[in-house]
């Protein structure tokens, strides 16, 4: 079956870095824009950036421009979000999802998510 499946998640203190991971079985990338997400307890979830499907095209949220960076490496099917500078209000649940070619389509596949969490 088709899945996006996050890794790389967990506890880290402010200032860190992390690096996450967003592997695609049952399809392949190519095709597919990917964005990450996150949604901290009691708050709306918020695209943090995407990547299109080329590679070519990325952005970001203005929270974590300059501390993130979005790649992928569609021989390995794997989006990557690489976190460095994390504050505490970082910390949530973050999660990819697939958009057909390009970040301005609508999301068609999410994955589960792994949780972020930055200590102070």
């Amino acid at each position: 079956q088709l899945q996006l499946v996050e890794s790389g998640g967990g506890l880290v203190q402010s200032g860190g870095s992390l690096r996450l991971s967003c592997a695609a079985s049952g399809f392949t990338l190519n095709y597919y824009a990917i964005g990450w997400f996150r949604q901290a307890p009691g708050k709306e979830r918020e695209r943090v950036s995407c990547i299109s499907s080329s590679g070519y095209n990325t952005n970001y949220a203005d929270s974590v421009k300059g501390r993130f960076t979005i790649s992928r490496d569609n021989a390995k099917n794997t989006v990557y979000l690489q976190m460095n500078s994390l504050k505490p209000e970082d910390t949530g649940v973050y999660t990819c999802a697939a958009a057909y070619l390009s970040c301005s389509h609508s999301m068609d596949y999410w994955g589960k998510g792994t949780l972020v969490t930055v200590s102070s």
